[in-house]
């Protein structure tokens, strides 16, 4: 005989039909979509650095006069102050989250935005060098 996966065993019995009838209309509890939010953002977080990467690249591989030097460097720094305000929103989220999920088990460890800034400005640093060495080698 198989197993009935649709009871619930961990939901009060007095919610058991409110809980059947918003599954069955492909409604989620909050913590699962704030979850699935949180996901979204970490991956349009890593796209942005990615393409800032791309971006970067592109623009070492030209010699450029002090001013669009300039240009760039306050273009990069607004783009490190505007990644770390997305990590602090990204962990409000998570502490969001971590408030409504139902056991601890299931709750997300917070981002350190210190780190995760570390690993954005290496990255983009290390493309910075790696253009000019190849800028020097031509």
């Amino acid at each position: 005989k198989p197993i009935n996966l649709e009871e619930n065993p961990f939901e009060p019995p007095e919610m058991r039909m409110a809980f059947k009838i918003l599954k069955d209309n492909d409604f989620a509890p909050y913590w699962i979509e704030l979850g699935k939010e949180i996901d979204a953002d970490i991956s349009k977080f890593w796209d942005e650095v990615q393409h800032f990467k791309r971006y970067t690249g592109i623009f070492y591989r030209d010699k450029h006069n002090r001013l669009a030097m300039e240009r760039f460097e306050k273009k990069k720094a607004h783009f490190y102050f505007e990644q770390r305000l997305i990590l602090e929103n990204v962990n409000k989220k998570i502490l969001n989250y971590n408030l409504h999920c139902p056991t601890f088990t299931l709750g997300r460890t917070n981002l350190s935005v210190d780190d995760e800034m570390y690993r954005v400005i290496s990255q983009v640093e290390k493309v910075i060098e790696e253009a000019k060495e190849s800028g020097n080698s031509k």
